[in-house]
């Protein structure tokens, strides 16, 4: 059962079509690592055990079922390719039933009354949720040190940060408890702890997932999207959480037959470039930026490494790269602030709980309160004019690739400090470059290209693709898959020592 769990989504999916793993079994499989070998990575925050294994007593049903009629396989296949496979979910979304703590102590013990749009899709996919991935408080930081609960950490080096706020989620994937997992992303939140946990992380374009129908899009930094160790999980993982809802203010196209068949060029329309470019014959224009974005800070030589690296695949495959300088300066990125640290700020918490928070995000909060309208109205313009620039100055590459970090996995003590603006500044120095396609709208996803020996331990360095146009989601799944073919990655880590 070891070896079912390493398959990949998409491997795995089949095998329980075929009969050979049962999803009863591997449920409680996967329950028992979660249990024990996930627990030094502090990756669950809640287990689901009774609803887990209902899921996949309902799974298991279906397969059986449609064991005994080819047309209904093929069928099933077709419309629930990740039936019985594990994909648990961020505790940032709310599962009727369920706890709901979102790394805080103020909503410790909360059960959840609603269930969001994108765990309800996950489940109408039948998929198992075997549990919630734990998250720093509300998601904010780019760590994950929840309030009263284990902290994460890359299966990599135990002292060593998982990444947030989806860490819990990526320490899952990484450790070989689960081949895809639920995130979301309003800064890096999914693409940095995959750097962290050399694993894939995809936060798709703005408006491919809708927050609906219980969520606001507020000025559209956040998005939905998916950890697994293959591109193609990544792919199918969105298929089942994409679509508009009614109301929603981004609603963006989907590829014809979706993201996965896209990618394996079923689809020509949406598919030529991005199947051109994974079969390597080249042709795309890809930009190399190495510069940070948000903050001066140095780069670890090992990052600059991942990228070329990267580069060196990409251009084998024909791909032409051209160095890019950074299109704003780092003043100019904190037209960010306001929007962000508002948002914290409007988290619908009585007064008395504020002192129950942590001092992160207390300060953002207080820095949120201070703006008025005008200020906030302001840094909405802001951002979308840099959103503006970026286009601009990246308008003749077809791609963008950056380090996904400035270092390895750091040591928490580095990054949750005592003063808040120097957690928050230490925070910038670790993600120069992902919060940039978040202001933008575009798709964005990490790759875990690299290893290197950083004092002793070996660490994963990510290299990070950027979309420049909206809607280039499967250009940017088919060069991460080039990566993957041309210089494949460790798929499973050991939980470290």
């Amino acid at each position: 059962m070891t070896e079912t769990r390493h398959l990949s989504a998409l491997d795995l999916a089949a095998a329980l079509r075929r009969g050979e793993a049962d999803a009863r079994e591997h449920t409680e499989a996967v329950l028992r690592a979660a249990r024990e070998e996930a627990a030094p990575t502090g990756a669950f925050a809640h287990l689901l055990a009774e609803r887990s294994r209902a899921q996949a007593e309902r799974a298991q049903t279906r397969l059986e079922a449609a064991r005994t009629d080819p047309a209904a396989a093929a069928e099933l296949a077709r419309r629930s390719p990740l039936l019985g496979v594990p994909v648990p979910v961020k505790d940032l979304s709310r599962i009727a039933g369920e706890p709901f703590e979102a790394g805080s102590a103020v909503l410790r013990g909360t059960i959840a009354e609603v269930t969001d749009g994108v765990p309800a899709l996950l489940e109408d996919a039948g998929t198992v949720t075997i549990g919630k991935t734990s998250t720093p408080e509300f998601g904010m930081p780019c760590y994950t040190e929840p309030a009263h609960a284990a902290p994460a950490r890359t299966p990599w080096d135990l002292r060593r940060t998982a990444g947030g706020s989806s860490g819990g989620a990526a320490a899952a994937v990484a450790a070989g408890i689960v081949p895809l997992a639920h995130g979301s992303d309003g800064g890096g939140s999914v693409r940095i702890p995959a750097a962290c946990c050399g694993v894939v992380g995809m936060k798709p374009s703005r408006g491919v997932v809708s927050p609906g129908p219980y969520g606001a899009e507020g000025p559209g930094l956040v998005s939905d999207g998916m950890i697994a160790r293959t591109v193609r999980d990544v792919a199918a993982g969105l298929d089942a959480i994409a679509g508009s809802r009614p109301g929603d203010a981004y609603p963006a196209p989907l590829p014809p037959g979706g993201f996965l068949a896209a990618l394996q060029g079923r689809e020509q329309a949406q598919g030529r470039r991005g199947a051109r470019a994974a079969h390597g014959s080249g042709g795309l224009r890809i930009g190399v930026l190495t510069q940070p974005l948000n903050i001066d800070t140095p780069v670890h030589p090992a990052a600059l490494r991942a990228v070329e690296r990267a580069s060196e695949a990409l251009r084998g495959a024909g791909h032409e790269l051209v160095e890019l300088s950074a299109p704003f300066t780092p003043e100019q990125w904190r037209t960010f602030m306001p929007l962000w640290t508002v948002g914290a700020a409007s988290i619908p918490l009585p007064p008395e709980a504020e002192q129950q928070l942590m001092p992160l995000t207390r300060w953002l909060r207080a820095q949120g309160r201070a703006y008025d309208g005008v200020a906030v109205s302001s840094a909405l313009a802001g951002m979308q004019a840099l959103a503006r620039t970026v286009g601009q100055a990246f308008a003749s590459v077809d791609a963008v690739l950056t380090p996904s970090l400035s270092g390895p996995p750091a040591f928490p003590a580095d990054l949750q400090l005592a003063d808040p603006a120097a957690d928050f500044d230490a925070q910038c120095a670790f993600t120069p470059w992902t919060s940039t396609w978040n202001m933008t709208g575009r798709a964005a996803i990490s790759v875990p290209v690299h290893r290197e020996e950083i004092d002793g331990t070996q660490l994963p360095f990510g290299a990070h693709i950027g979309a420049v146009r909206a809607g280039d989601d499967v250009l940017v799944l088919a060069l991460a898959e080039l990566l993957e073919a041309e210089d494949p990655w460790p798929l499973v880590r050991e939980v470290a020592a």
